[in-house]
């Protein structure tokens, strides 16, 4: 593979005239051609499936492992959609982890209670249970005793599975101090990632934070990971003095992956499978989403899908791939925008239109976008914030959402 790359790389300049094998006349029908349902797509979306499809973050999952296997608790900073729950999965997947360690992976984004909380934490420990594994279910049902898991059949799967119900959260925090303690008395040390983690800042009830910190530091064999998507946030929570998670773990950031890294496993994952494609069509996906994971390993799924078995992706092919990600989900953008407010609607669509939006309270932001007034944009800006609508970086807001930015600033 690496000199067959290096070979491309070489002739990357004129790499469309040398190697292009598609009659651009039929590019239409291209658009519409899926693989074999036999065939795999190597660029996974929203899941993580072993080692081969996992593109490097090999110091960062080195440094994570460190971590635990040293007994330190870790915070994960990054923007949202740059792999942090990937890259925890895959540090979970690692041998010595897996084999020394029980580990969880808890999602607390779409929580507002303490309750909510207890229930997604609970629930991921469930989920990690296997009906095989008699012993440890009465373990955890022994220890547990405030919550009854049931068993839940799912059709597509055909499989059974233990599930709780959030109605079964009745006293929060008896159930939470009994989950700390099933932890603490696991067969094995636990390692557990809350992903979101700044979320606890806005609970209804007070003090969420103290209460966690206080149950955390009467662990002596379980790890924390906590991830965050909001610096300012997570930053309070662990950098500052006053709070009490003050300097409870391990601050670390969550950087896009290398441009050239990423282009080589595209390239790779292409030739794998018998197909080629144009190192500047990886180049120019990862730019236009400032290699943010997610969003580009969304469009070269669909890449690779539109590309037939034995030819080459090239850049005439981007547009199509465009079209068909946010089409996939425009009905979902219409549903979204036509139940938002009209004059935060018109903020969003104003600062999808700029894209890179500055000063936009300011006469002419206003004027040029047909807008009411600064204060109405004003808390139309703190609304979109508060929603994770917008994101806002120095002075600079834009669309959280790349393809929601896309979709808006065409209508």
């Amino acid at each position: 593979f690496f000199v067959k790359y290096l070979r491309i790389s070489e002739k990357s300049s004129n790499f469309a005239a040398n190697y292009r094998k598609f009659n651009y006349r039929n590019f239409n029908k291209i658009s519409n051609y899926y693989p074999m349902s036999h065939e795999i797509n190597p660029f996974v979306i929203g899941k993580y499936v072993s080692d081969e499809y996992f593109c490097d973050r090999e110091k960062e999952t080195d440094f994570i492992r460190k971590q635990i296997l040293n007994g330190r608790n870790v915070a994960l900073i990054a923007p949202r959609r740059m792999g942090k729950s990937d890259l925890l999965k895959h540090v979970f997947a690692q041998p010595d982890i897996q084999q020394q360690y029980n580990t969880f992976l808890v999602d607390i984004y779409a929580t507002n209670t303490l309750a909510d909380f207890v229930y997604q934490l609970g629930k991921a420990i469930v989920a990690e249970l296997k009906p095989d594994y008699q012993q440890v279910i009465d373990n955890f049902m022994r220890i547990v005793s405030s919550l009854r898991p049931g068993l839940k059949y799912n059709p597509m799967t055909n499989e059974t599975t233990f599930d709780i119900g959030l109605g079964q959260v009745q006293t929060p925090l008896t159930t939470l101090e009994e989950i700390f303690h099933y932890l603490e008395q696991s067969d094995k040390p636990c390692v557990v990632a809350i992903d979101e983690f700044q979320k606890i800042m806005d609970y209804q009830e007070k003090d969420v934070d103290a209460l966690l910190r206080t149950y955390i530091q009467q662990c002596k064999r379980t790890r924390f990971i906590y991830c965050g998507s909001k610096r300012h946030m997570m930053s309070m929570i662990f950098l500052s003095p006053n709070k009490p998670f003050y300097e409870s773990a391990i601050t670390s950031g969550l950087d896009a992956i290398p441009v050239d890294v990423y282009t080589s496993f595209a390239c790779n994952m292409f030739l794998s499978y018998g197909k080629e494609v144009d190192p500047q069509v990886v180049q120019a996906i990862y730019e236009r989403y400032e290699g943010t994971t997610w969003y580009v390993q969304m469009v070269m799924n669909e890449l690779f899908a539109i590309t037939p078995k034995g030819a080459e992706c090239v850049m005439e092919m981007i547009p199509i791939a465009l079209d068909n990600v946010i089409a996939q989900q425009s009905c979902n953008y219409r549903e979204i925008l036509s139940m938002m407010a009209t004059k935060k609607k018109m903020a969003l669509l104003a600062i999808a239109k700029e894209g890179q939006a500055h000063n936009v309270t300011s006469s002419a932001f206003i004027k040029k976008y047909g807008l009411v007034s600064a204060s109405s944009v004003q808390s139309a800006i703190i609304a979109l914030l508060q929603d994770d609508f917008i994101t806002q970086t120095n002075g600079v807001y834009r669309v959280y959402d790349y393809f929601f930015a896309e979709w808006l600033a065409l209508q």
